[in-house]
């Protein structure tokens, strides 16, 4: 699956996105699979009540199942005005 980030997830991370493969069954396992990878992930994801989710383009919740998903976003929660 793509996996895209934006804002400071990106800037952390040093990539806009990557192709996974993944084990995980929910958003949840798919961010403790790349925390695990290496430092610099571990600290894009360290604190994810600050991020959002969606999942093929649309705004999802962490608990999400990935079944049949072919992409996954993450993104610091917006502000509009």
């Amino acid at each position: 699956m793509d996996v895209l980030y934006f804002a400071w997830v990106r800037e952390r991370i040093g990539l806009p996105r990557e192709t996974v493969e993944t084990d995980a069954g929910t958003v949840a396992g798919l961010v403790d699979e790349l925390r695990a990878r290496e430092d610099r992930y571990a600290a894009a994801f360290a604190d994810i009540s600050a991020l959002r989710v969606a999942v093929d383009q649309e705004l999802s919740d962490f608990d999400a199942s990935l079944d049949g998903v072919r992409e996954v976003a993450f993104f610091p929660p917006m502000t509009g005005g």
